[in-house]
């Protein structure tokens, strides 16, 4: 199969080297080209047909569906809307620019004089784009199966990446989860243990204790924020499996 790409692609190099992170040698080469084609380059390049905004529309609708069904899979007692809040997490552009990263998007992308100058390979929104248009195209040239396979082999573990998705945004939330099952609802409990500064300028320092342990402590300038630092903390300081 010929996974060459047109000569208007700036790193050919790159372009292999992504086919072989994703573990797919694209038959029809034109989609993935476009799939990394921002609109800023066809200002550049009047022959080039088209971007990828139309194929980023479809892999996001792609990317929903995969994840959808995975997530609905792997966790058969979640109400609809923890299963929609996970789904979220993993489809956001927070999560799916380092993604882009990892898989050296960025090297690949075609890009108009102004945007490259202006450091557009390394903005989020192109990275995000990019991506989506690379789940669009992948679909198109060899179905859901296809898409699905390089998707969910791109993210790996779910539960691990959920785990670190929802730990920073959500640490006290994670930790109940983790803690809930084994020692009930009532388990875990936040103990203001200070106070420092001036009405304007408070610091608050809180401890989050199981029954009686203690399994961490933080510093914040709300009691809600030293709440959150309290459980990051004991989240890290879990045994890891």
């Amino acid at each position: 199969m010929n996974s060459s790409l047109p000569a208007a692609n700036p790193d050919p190099t790159a372009i292999e080297l992504l086919q072989r992170r994703l573990d797919y040698v694209f038959r029809d080469p034109e989609l993935l080209a476009c799939a990394v084609t921002h609109p800023s380059y066809l200002q550049d390049h009047p022959g080039v047909a088209a971007s990828n905004q139309r194929l980023e529309f479809l892999g996001d609708a792609v990317l929903q569906l995969i994840l959808t069904q995975e997530l609905y899979a792997r966790f058969p007692h979640d109400r609809e809307g923890n299963l929609s809040k996970r789904r979220a997490a993993l489809t956001k552009g927070a999560f799916l620019v380092p993604l882009a990263r990892e898989i050296g998007l960025d090297a690949c992308l075609r890009l108009g004089t102004g945007e490259e100058a202006s450091g557009g390979r390394g903005k989020p929104a192109a990275l995000e784009d990019a991506f989506e248009g690379v789940v669009g195209a992948l679909h198109l040239d060899g179905g859901l199966d296809a898409a699905r396979r390089v998707v969910l082999a791109l993210y790996g573990d779910l539960g691990a990446r959920l785990a670190g998705v929802e730990d920073a945004e959500n640490p006290k939330g994670r930790l109940q989860e983790l803690m809930q099952p084994v020692h009930g609802n009532q388990a875990l409990r936040y103990e203001v243990r200070g106070i420092e500064g001036s009405d304007h300028a408070r610091e608050f320092e809180v401890a989050v204790l199981l029954h009686d342990r203690l399994l961490g402590t933080g510093r914040g300038t709300s009691k809600k924020l030293a709440e959150e630092a309290a459980a990051r903390m004991a989240l890290e300081n879990l045994p890891k499996d």
